[in-house]
């Protein structure tokens, strides 16, 4: 008896994909290639073959990498590689405003290449050099007053430590976690949440990374998942962070009362999880309001910014979200800015509802950030 091997099916989408996919990955490798090996810099023999044969090897790496989703060791070097290569990719256009003034100069080639060709060299090693030290740090810590006119004056000055997008992955990062971990119980806050995206991979993979948050000290800790939870098995982190001890909001709420005064902390699947075939899980913002009262402040840890529409909508009055990571490496933050509506920061929307975006403080992909630094978060909330 004979079995055959069902072979994926070519579909328009998946030729698209792959030719989109191509052509991306040829331009990011192709020009900074030229703007390192120039024709024009008259490098001597065999330096610009050779450069052309590493660059060809390394864009066909990073893409064959990619394909190879079980594996830590692939991971690490592919996410490297696109990382640097988007480096090099932003750094070489900039780099051509240099070879545009050298030129109206008057400097001729070969030497107005090779200045080029080396000041770049030295950009993108920098840049590369300085990205992966921020990324692997501690993030620092970041204070935000928060003013809500309706929190009862028995809530005034109640601290929030926010923790997102630690991204637990390839990269064993358990003594990060630990130091993490050390920063937020340095800040003594009333309230942690984790905003989601706490790994990348299933949570019996990096059980060992995220270990350390069961350590977070605070009166009270909550939970909700990002879109990253939903490729490996959300309802195995939730079930993990609750023998952690953290409250996972899974569409619904938990009431902090003092002197009769009451402050609601609701939380909501990512939106992700509606598609994601995972049962019992879909953002649903309705039901985990439900129960509350009109005259309730509502704090709301939604994973994207732009579920702040929908929080206006409903009244709440602070919703606290990560997802952005800023951009985490410049300027791919102008992208991110086309998906949703605030990339970082404090932000106005409605008459009433307030969004704190976290940058988060892992990184996910490329062990790298650039101008867009990691962040433990403290806010203060104020009574009007």
């Amino acid at each position: 008896m004979t079995t055959t091997v069902a072979r994926p099916r070519i579909t328009v989408r998946r030729v698209v994909f792959t030719l989109v996919l191509l052509t991306v990955t040829t331009a990011l490798f192709w020009v900074p290639f030229e703007g390192l090996f120039a024709a024009s810099a008259q490098w001597p023999d065999p330096v610009r073959p050779v450069a052309a044969v590493v660059f060809a090897a390394a864009a066909v790496s990073m893409i064959v990498l990619f394909t190879r989703r079980n594996s830590d060791r692939a991971a690490r070097v592919s996410h490297f590689l696109l990382g640097f290569v988007w480096i090099a990719f932003v750094w070489t256009l900039i780099a051509d405003v240099l070879r545009l003034v050298l030129a109206v100069s008057g400097v001729d080639n070969p030497l107005r290449s090779r200045v080029v060709a080396v000041l770049l060299a030295v950009l993108i090693a920098a840049v590369t050099a300085y990205g992966v030290h921020e990324a692997m740090r501690v993030p620092r810590i970041k204070r935000q007053d928060v003013t809500i006119p309706r929190l009862d004056p028995a809530f005034d000055g109640l601290t929030v430590a926010v923790i997102t997008d630690t991204h637990y992955g390839a990269i064993d990062r358990a003594k990060w976690s630990r130091g993490m971990v050390d920063a937020v119980n340095g800040l003594n806050a009333d309230v942690a949440v984790h905003v989601g995206d706490i790994a990348d991979g299933t949570a019996e993979q990096r059980r060992e990374q995220a270990s350390p948050l069961g350590d977070v000290n605070a009166a009270h800790r909550f939970y909700i998942t990002g879109n990253h939870e939903y490729y490996s098995n959300a309802q195995g982190w939730i079930d993990l962070m609750t023998r952690l001890g953290w409250k996972a909001l899974h569409n619904e709420h938990a009431v902090l009362e003092r002197g009769g005064a009451r402050l609601v902390f609701a939380g909501i699947d990512d939106i992700t999880a509606n598609h994601s075939g995972e049962p019992g899980h879909a953002a649903d913002l309705a039901l985990a309001l439900r129960g509350t009262e009109p005259a309730d402040p509502v704090v709301l840890l939604a994973h994207q910014p732009s579920e702040v529409r929908k929080a206006v909508e409903a009244g709440v009055d602070l919703q606290l979200s990560g997802h952005t990571h800023g951009g985490q490496i410049w300027p791919f933050h102008y992208l991110v800015r086309l998906q949703q509506p605030v990339v970082a920061g404090l932000s106005r929307h409605g008459d009433r509802t307030q969004l704190y975006t976290s940058r988060g403080a892992g990184f996910w992909g490329p062990p790298m950030r650039v101008f867009a630094p990691s962040e433990i978060t403290l806010l203060t909330l104020k009574a009007a």
